[in-house]
């Protein structure tokens, strides 16, 4: 499909990428031909090197110096949340997209990602088939997940990404944004490429947990001086109750190795945050909560949690296994197909939880 140059003055560029860079010179000529090779050409790319030690710094000059549409700017190493927002001060784009300097994207990602966004007039448009497919209200997404209009954050500049916050600076930044739009699209198509190595942030997180403690903390702090702000209590119980089921709870309490003193102390977090959002939920939205999540936020202890969970997980294994055992019996080629679809997809969910436990 062609698409013309923008004749809008304001945007010089149909997207901007954006490009976050610390230490990954191994990876990043890769990552920034990926953006290059794209199928749609009406793009900026720019490259922010966050105080980089390593060859970084000298690749991206050398791309500069080869295409016009790159931009460079160098920082003092003041972390991810603090590139991202400097490149957003930079972009001139329609379109905002946010990629890792590890990972890279196929060769239709801008283009499926712009015509989706501009036909449907989104502020956000959620990629990849992953988070398109989730059963429930998605209340955060990565920055591989996000592709925003750029007039719809300029509407909202106080909403950045949060300084001194890792994991979760991508969490909180969209879960604000997500609360401030209805005009939210979906693109399955867009395939995005995930490098998977010893360096990788989250591996690093796992052996922090104390810090990350202390910034769940923080977390609640960010949400609730917004929730104030915009005036989002009550209308947006369920959006805030979904996000600390998904991060606090699901990828941290479930996903990371705390210790006992830690789990106490993040478990009467969460049950205090979460209880009065949910005491005014309608019957329906509390439906939209997971078991596990609705039974921790119910007991006293988390010895008490995780006597329940490890039976929960067993029997939902169970369940599946039959079910999909069952189906063998069923004549119709089609049929069979579409149920063992669904019955993956509904234990999906589920099945990150166990993984993350």
């Amino acid at each position: 499909m062609a698409i013309n140059k923008t004749t809008d003055n304001k945007n010089n560029f149909l997207v901007s990428v954006i490009i976050p860079i610390f230490n990954t010179d191994q990876f990043l000529s890769e990552t920034i031909e990926s953006v290059l090779n794209q199928s749609l050409t009406d793009f900026e790319l720019i490259l922010i090197n966050d105080g980089s030690t390593d060859n970084s710094g000298n690749i991206c000059q050398e791309f500069m110096r080869n295409d016009n549409r790159i931009k460079y700017y160098y920082q003092s190493n003041a972390g991810v949340s603090a590139a991202r927002n400097l490149g957003l001060t930079c972009a001139t784009g329609q379109y905002i997209f946010f990629l890792d300097s590890d990972d890279t994207i196929d060769r239709e990602f801008l283009e499926t990602a712009y015509v989706v966004s501009m036909y449907q007039d989104n502020d956000i448009t959620i990629l990849g088939s992953y988070f398109c497919n989730r059963n429930v209200p998605i209340p955060a997404l990565p920055t591989c997940a996000q592709f925003l209009k750029r007039d719809f954050l300029e509407s909202y500049k106080d909403i950045q990404f949060p300084k001194d916050i890792q994991p979760c600076e991508d969490g909180l930044f969209s879960h604000q944004l997500l609360a401030l739009t209805s005009r939210i699209g979906e693109n399955p198509k867009a395939i995005y490429h995930y490098r998977k190595h010893e360096n990788q942030n989250h591996i690093k997180i796992n052996q922090h947990c104390d810090r990350i403690l202390i910034q769940i903390y923080q977390w609640r702090a960010i949400l609730e001086d917004f929730y104030v702000k915009y005036d989002l209590y009550p209308e947006k119980n369920l959006h805030l109750a979904l996000f600390i089921q998904h991060e606090p709870f699901e990828l941290r309490y479930l996903g990371m190795p705390f210790d006992e003193e830690q789990r106490y102390l993040l478990h009467n977090l969460i049950k205090c945050w979460a209880f009065l959002l949910i005491q005014n939920l309608t019957k329906q939205e509390i439906k939209m909560l997971s078991k596990p999540f609705l039974y921790f936020i119910s007991t006293d202890t988390p010895t008490d949690f995780e006597r329940f969970f490890k039976k929960y997980r067993y029997w939902r294994r169970v369940k599946k296994n039959i079910l999909l055992f069952l189906i063998r019996f069923i004549v119709v080629k089609r049929i069979r197909r579409n149920l063992r679809q669904k019955i993956t997809a509904d234990f999906r969910k589920d099945e990150d939880m166990m993984h993350a436990g």
